[in-house]
């Protein structure tokens, strides 16, 4: 699958830059170097891609931002906090669902060890 060819690409981006960096930084930073060291891998990614919300077929005058989103198939959500809570699982699910694509990660780097950090979601993968 495709899709985890570049999930493969994420988590060594994620570990290299967790190792330079480590916890504590704000998301910003954490998504601008993502997006960095995946496009020197020859990834192509888009920040802050805006999707819109369709509601029976009306388009709502209020939409969603992915964080990153690698190759027009994987999404990257970037957290830096204390804890994920439930609710940042739920968000990457249905943005999953909303968008039709199937993998995302969903990635806290505010964690003392960052394979903690680091979660796979899947909308018929």
């Amino acid at each position: 699958m495709q899709e985890n060819n570049i999930s493969y690409d994420i988590r060594g981006a994620i570990y290299t830059i967790y190792k330079e960096f480590g916890p504590g930084l704000l998301e910003s930073v954490y998504v601008a170097a993502l997006k960095h060291m995946l496009e020197k891998m020859g990834r192509k990614v888009f920040r802050e891609v805006a999707v819109p919300v369709f509601l029976e077929d009306e388009k709502l005058e209020i939409g969603f931002r992915l964080d990153l989103l690698v190759d027009d198939m994987v999404i990257i959500e970037v957290k830096s906090v204390e804890q994920l809570a439930k609710v940042h699982h739920k968000q990457v699910i249905t943005y999953l669902k909303l968008t039709k694509l199937k993998l995302a990660i969903l990635v806290n780097f505010n964690v003392d060890d960052i394979n903690k950090g680091i979660f796979r979601k899947v909308n018929n993968l």
